[in-house]
């Protein structure tokens, strides 16, 4: 399976971004290549044995192949468990874009793709007039959206979809994360955003228990990736 070097975004927050950023680490890692993730920015923290930790990070961190310092995969961890503006206003902290940019290319340098996660969705302020997308955009890496199955998911999806077009971003494939376990009519939910959204449909990945970076990789298709 060949490595490619994307940027994971979602249609929301808490709809599964790390959980899929994870298998897209874990599938190219099995077969052999160096991949890195980056997590470049992270809200909300505990102290553990004298270090901050977060679970989004730790969690990349543990499925990536290529194991790299945390401080340089991501560059700001915040305490705060807010909107990155927010928590870094509250911690004094200053997010500089071209910090992030630099993290990144020292990252591209020693590995052989990576997986960048964003923070929430796609517009996500990160700084004022600065957001998610402007990071995407920066990157100039393809897109993979996570789409939560739930409610209103169609429409959260292809808004989603036309803003990272809006950016003039390639959309690499979308994968649909079970959310809502419950949800009624989620089959015809997807056949519905397949039908309006151009890029590959890369799998659907079911409600997880335990929901591991290897166990999600196993219903992703790699292969059908656009590639730019």
């Amino acid at each position: 399976m060949k490595a490619f070097s994307c940027f994971v975004t979602g249609t929301d927050t808490e709809i599964g971004t790390t959980l899929i950023s994870g298998a897209l680490l874990h599938a190219p890692g099995a077969a052999g290549a160096r991949a890195a993730g980056m997590k470049p920015i992270a809200a909300g923290a505990d102290l553990r044995d004298g270090v901050w930790h977060n679970e989004d990070v730790d969690f990349l961190h543990a499925a990536a192949p290529l194991k790299l310092p945390r401080e340089l995969t991501t560059p700001y961890l915040l305490r705060t468990p807010a909107a990155p503006h927010i928590a870094a206003a509250l911690e004094c902290v200053l997010i500089e874009p071209r910090r992030i940019i630099a993290s990144y290319e020292q990252v591209r340098a020693q590995a052989e793709a990576v997986v960048v996660e964003g923070v929430g969705g796609w517009r996500v302020p990160l700084t004022h007039g600065y957001d998610t997308s402007d990071l995407a955009r920066q990157l100039g890496l393809p897109v993979v959206l996570v789409v939560g199955l739930r409610l209103g998911c169609i429409n959260h999806a292809l808004l989603t979809a036309e803003a990272i077009a809006s950016r003039g971003l390639k959309l690499a494939g979308w994968v649909a994360n079970t959310v809502d376990p419950a949800m009624v009519h989620r089959d015809g939910n997807i056949e519905a955003i397949s039908a309006r959204i151009s890029a590959p449909l890369l799998g659907h990945v079911p409600r997880l228990e335990p929901a591991t970076a290897a166990a999600a990789a196993a219903y992703l298709d790699l292969g059908k990736v656009k590639h730019v």
